[in-house]
């Protein structure tokens, strides 16, 4: 980079959204066995992590709007601290520090990044990163943070960083395996060059200048131009989700919880037996912890259901090239009314069945754009629809599931949440790493105080389901082909049960499932979507 770039109108949008309730920046948390060598991490960080002129560059605004400029005075003892822990020095005291950190803003005469190494943690060491969004989406750092990493402990930092990618797709339950064929629809029919976002909307806008588009041409471009307006009014119209005690102001103060990691073999030998993706298993999870924690604060879940606005990756296939934001949103309805687990992953998987071969990740990101080209004020105003819809943020993001070294020491952990802007006060994060699968949870602490007592019934929800699934009444199956399915997958569910009592003296009783009962309800955002055909 000589000198200035100009910030992209998305890029411009994340920039701006920050909040005293609500600071732009993804949080992350890698926990490590070893101990991480300080002068070994400055020298990754130096080769493979400066290598991207972001993370030299400070964010500058002039009459013509946001650029990128080198920080001449770049100092990367600026940006890399080192810390203790206050006595014990345990997790709770990670968690803390984590949220102060994530409740605090980046210097914005700096690099808009900050790592923390904290040493002495749990006989090895912690890493708590920020970076803020307008710098890169999640999966572009992602990419970014394992290219710093490698596969044994001795290896050579100053060679070219291996190419470390994310896991193949979990049994198709990644967004961006969900969203497949949107993609390869929305390239083939249009062209196969150029932004997703902006063919489509191309796409959309010929058909209005020119309603004598020839034959085939015409026909494609009137069918996604069609669904283009569909899924924009769906955006519009759409409900607003269940008002719990997740929803409120937010304060600004954050509180961060996570878990120990569910074996992800586990989660695949239940989707297997229910014939649903491993995402499915997952959400359904998520919805049941709200579930259970709203319930046990004496709130009513009847029919309730919770909105989370998930990030979908619109980078082509590969590891990310720039950085920048290239994403859209989609939103989910976690079904937290229905109480049998079973019920509760089948109507996931009709939900998600229901995203696919939409346009809702593109309009979001044109949406994101163009706000980022309007003054502040009214980009608040737009986004602050969809906000007011909204409970939480969640990310799924697929992680390599080999074991990662970074400076030398084992990664045993690693987890981050991207913000959550407005007045949402809740973000999920799922991330699958080494044969396990890991929850997180950032909460505003005036909405939810103790996010541990959340993310504490995650694994409970999970055995819930391996124990109804096991005490399914076959003899009253409604579905042939998924009661066929399961009993192909008995002994992996068994097997799955089995561990989970050996991990538990006592495991909680689960009532029998009846699938037979379950009534396949549509999500409120396929409803406004059909109102509009």
């Amino acid at each position: 980079m000589a000198g200035r770039q100009r910030m992209s109108p998305v890029d411009t949008a994340w920039l701006r959204m920050d909040s005293p309730g609500n600071l732009m920046m993804i949080v992350g948390v890698d926990v490590f066995a070893d101990r991480v060598d300080w002068e070994r991490l400055k020298q990754v960080l130096e080769r493979r992590f400066l290598r991207y002129d972001r993370f030299r560059c400070r964010v500058v605004q002039d009459a013509s709007g946001y650029w990128w400029e080198e920080d001449e005075d770049f100092d990367l003892d600026q940006h890399l601290i080192r810390v203790e822990l206050p006595a014990p020095g345990g997790k709770a005291e990670l968690q803390k520090f984590a949220a102060q950190l994530a409740s605090q803003a980046l210097d914005p005469g700096k690099p808009l990044w900050q790592m923390h190494l904290v040493e002495h943690y749990d006989g090895g060491s912690a890493l708590v990163v920020r970076i803020h969004h307008c710098i890169a989406d999640g999966m572009a750092l992602m990419g970014v943070l394992l290219a710093l990493t490698s596969t044994r402990a001795d290896a050579d930092e100053h060679a070219e960083p291996p190419p470390v990618r994310p896991s193949r797709r979990m049994h198709d339950g990644t967004w961006e395996s969900l969203l497949r064929p949107f993609t390869d629809a929305t390239v083939k029919a249009i062209d196969a060059t150029g932004d997703i976002a902006t063919r489509v909307l191309h796409a959309y806008g010929a058909v209005l200048e020119d309603p004598n588009l020839a034959g085939e041409a015409a026909a494609e471009y009137a069918r996604i131009a069609a669904r283009v307006a569909q899924d924009a009014a769906a955006l519009a119209l759409m409900d607003s989700d269940t008002a719990t005690s997740l929803k409120g102001k937010t304060s600004g103060s954050k509180v961060v919880a996570w878990n120990e990691p569910l074996r992800l073999l586990d989660v695949k030998a239940v989707g297997h037996a229910l014939g649903c993706s491993v995402n499915d298993v997952l959400l359904a999870c998520v919805a049941g912890a709200f579930r259970e924690y709203l319930a046990a604060r004496g709130e009513d879940v009847t029919g309730c259901e919770i909105r989370a606005m998930v990030p979908v990756n619109l980078r082509p296939p590969g590891s990310p090239k720039t950085l920048g934001n290239k994403f859209g949103l989609v939103p989910l309805l976690l079904p937290v009314g229905i109480e049998n687990p079973i019920a509760r992953v089948l109507e996931v998987h009709e939900r998600m069945e229901e995203l696919k071969g939409g346009y809702m990740p593109v309009l979001a990101m044109a949406i994101l754009g163009m706000t980022g080209l309007v003054p502040r004020a009214v980009q608040n105003q737009i986004l602050e629809i969809f906000q007011r819809k909204t409970t939480a943020v969640m990310t799924n993001v697929p992680g390599p599931q080999q074991t990662l070294y970074l400076a030398g020491a084992r990664l045993k952990q690693m987890m981050f949440w991207v913000p959550q802007s407005g007045n949402i006060g809740v973000g999920v994060s799922i991330l699958s790493y080494d044969g396990g699968v890991q929850f997180g949870l950032v909460t505003d602490k005036k909405l939810c105080a103790n996010p541990q007592d959340i993310i504490d019934r995650f694994a409970p929800e999970f055995e819930k389901l391996v124990y109804a699934l096991l005490l399914l009444p076959w003899e009253e199956y409604v579905d042939p082909e998924l009661a066929e399915r399961a009993l192909f997958a008995t002994e992996s569910v068994a097997g799955v049960a089995t561990r989970l009592i050996e991990n538990h003296a006592e495991p909680a009783p689960a009532e029998p499932a009846q699938p037979a009962t379950v009534r396949r309800r549509r999500s409120a955002f396929a409803a406004a979507r059909a109102a509009e055909r």
